[in-house]
């Protein structure tokens, strides 16, 4: 396993207390956790893989920090680099833009050339629509602290244990 950074935009804390919790989970491993505000260009280079996180704000919206470093994030070389999303959202009472944010990040990454792990599938989660769903899975951790917080620690742990041999 690579250098691994575990990068977070959070406005109310709850994405950056589940960055946190990932990279207490991949303890042992040369891990790094970024506030994606602070992000410079070039942070990201030294990283073979990337755990991108990001809240869903209002309708759909990206969270205000990943909102201005993503034109960054899309110019980046991300060619040969393994990247895994995880997602916050609302599903109650945003269930037509649940976890939109980290299907935003998604694909502003999609075609650079990485390698995308991490999916994880719809079946859990009660929703109507969700740009973060492509070929019926989610494209990473989906994490709904408003409705389901109990679940939060184990759906952490079963992510990690499903992409941990891929980093």
């Amino acid at each position: 396993m690579g250098k691994i950074a575990v990068v977070y935009g959070s406005s109310g804390g709850n994405t950056e207390d589940v960055a946190k919790q990932i990279a207490k989970g991949l303890a042992g491993n040369e891990v790094d956790v970024l506030n994606v505000d602070r992000l410079k260009d070039g942070d990201l280079d030294a990283y073979s893989a990337l755990i991108l996180g990001t809240s869903t704000w209002g309708l759909g919206d990206l969270q205000d920090d990943w909102d201005s470093y993503l034109p960054k994030l899309a110019k980046s070389n991300l060619n040969g680099k393994t990247i895994a999303f995880f997602g916050l959202g609302d599903a109650e009472s945003y269930p037509d833009t649940f976890v939109d944010g980290m299907g935003i990040l998604y694909q502003a990454v999609k075609d650079k050339g990485a390698n995308l792990i991490g999916s994880v599938s719809t079946d859990e989660y009660d929703f109507d629509d969700s740009k973060a769903v492509v070929d019926g899975n989610f494209v990473g951790l989906v994490i709904d602290v408003d409705n389901e917080f109990a679940k939060t620690e184990s759906r952490v742990n079963a992510w990690l244990e499903s992409i941990k041999a891929s980093l």
